[in-house]
């Protein structure tokens, strides 16, 4: 769509906060339209899609322990661990803020086995989806088989003859790259100009097709979905429209409930859950608040994090187009250090879904993501890529706000999850990099 002035100028008195937005100043947004659970409108998606993806999982383990190694000790389950880090919370707490007596962990997604980051959970889910549906039609597989046999040279000749294609800034083309090559698709992987070196390079290793495009985000999907849906064996991960990477996340929830049961960590109206997320299109914190709020209702809470040069989310949501909005529409240039946010315009799919669960979006500097890096390193000796840094400033710009006096909570009894969602895969001398600058920036 394209707006002149006059609409610009209407959506900024009509929407205030859109001044700071576009001043790039880092602002918190509370969602007016967030929802109890028994007011929700009608979801395409439930539950039972949710445990539905979990068997999808549990059939493919066996072929995920064979092929990749680093899954093995968890029997092929891609997992992450739950930590808590309160030599971070302390250096947080030093000069910024107090927890009132709240916890703070770290959803480790940074080590998901395979890709190294959160889109191992939507990425690989989708890939595995569609194979199992074209095994299945080929009449080479049942679901009550043992999966390994898609190990087998036999299979990977059978999916050599399809394709799949993504657009990426990054992390979804190494989820969707590394375990389509390891099937035997032939992939192809259509990456913006933000997207770092080093994940081009790997991908081209694991035998992936890699594509640059001088553009951003929306001009490598645009143009992977175009040239992929133009093969009439070309199947396309569309990251701004995909049911089954938002189901992909979601099973994370109902791997979450567990860690905080065996960590007796309780979730009720008593001990809210505050859940910060790094947000690019809006797909993996969307599909992980949806299995959040299935799993633990209106106890939690959960906030989307962007950087302030590129929140689209947050201008769909508050604007209400959603997805037929970009940042370059308010004069935002969509150039952010934290490549896996760098998105200028919101998924359809999952933007119609989280304007009714979400407890707001807050946008975060690229200086600050680098501070968070460095100190995170220094405290808790865990690295961190510069976007998955973002949600360990949930409970700063939460807890100054009023939002939990609005909703009656008890802060004090609260637990807060920064999910960090990459970082495994950095190679080392990038990483030092990223510390380095991190350092810089405290001193």
């Amino acid at each position: 769509m394209v707006f002149s002035q006059d609409d610009l100028d209407k959506w900024q008195q009509t929407y205030p906060l859109l001044n700071k937005i576009m001043n790039l100043d880092a602002v918190l947004w509370l969602n007016p339209s967030m929802k109890l659970m028994k007011d929700l409108p009608g979801i395409p998606i439930d539950k039972n899609d949710i445990e539905g993806a979990e068997q999808l999982w549990q059939r493919f383990a066996p072929f995920l322990a064979k092929e990749f190694p680093e899954t093995k000790e968890t029997n092929g389950i891609i997992e992450s661990p739950l930590r808590k880090i309160d030599k971070m919370k302390k250096e947080l707490e030093k000069d910024h803020f107090s927890f009132s007596g709240g916890d703070l962990y770290l959803k480790c997604d940074n080590e998901l086995p395979i890709a190294g980051s959160i889109k191992s959970r939507g990425g690989i889910y989708e890939v595995l989806h569609y194979a199992e549906n074209l095994a299945i039609e080929a009449g080479l597989v049942t679901i009550n088989d043992n999966y390994e046999v898609f190990s087998s040279e036999k299979f990977k000749q059978f999916f050599n003859q399809f394709s799949i294609g993504v657009g990426s800034t990054g992390n979804l083309g190494l989820s969707i790259g590394i375990v389509s090559a390891n099937l035997g698709f032939d992939v192809y992987v259509y990456m913006s100009a933000d997207a770092k070196q080093w994940k081009k390079d790997l991908l081209q290793t694991k035998g992936a097709n890699v594509l640059e495009f001088a553009g951003d985000f929306s001009e490598a999907i645009k143009a992977g979905r175009e040239k992929t849906i133009a093969d009439p064996k070309g199947y396309f991960v569309d990251d701004e429209d995909s049911k089954h990477l938002f189901l992909g996340y979601s099973v994370a929830a109902l791997r979450l409930q567990k860690q905080l049961d065996d960590q007796k960590i309780r979730v009720d109206s008593e001990h809210p859950l505050f859940v910060y997320l790094p947000c690019g299109v809006g797909g993996s914190p969307g599909g992980v608040t949806f299995g959040l709020k299935q799993v633990f209702g209106d106890h939690v809470h959960c906030f989307f994090v962007e950087p302030t040069h590129s929140p689209s989310v947050l201008i769909g949501l508050l604007t209400g187009k959603m997805e037929k909005v970009s940042v370059q529409d308010f004069g935002l240039d969509n150039r952010t250090e934290a490549d896996g946010l760098a998105v200028g315009r919101p998924s359809k799919f999952a933007t119609s879904i989280s304007n009714h669960l979400i407890s707001g979006i807050y946008t975060i500097e690229d200086d600050l993501l680098y501070k968070l890096l460095a100190t995170l390193a220094d405290s808790e000796n865990i690295y961190l890529e510069p976007s998955a840094t973002a949600g360990l400033w949930g409970p700063n710009r939460v807890l100054h706000s009023d939002y939990t006096i609005q909703k009656n909570l008890k802060a004090e009894n609260a637990t807060h999850i920064a999910w960090a969602t990459g970082g495994a895969l950095v190679p080392e001398e990038d990483m030092k990099q990223f510390y380095e600058k991190g350092k810089k920036l405290t001193r």
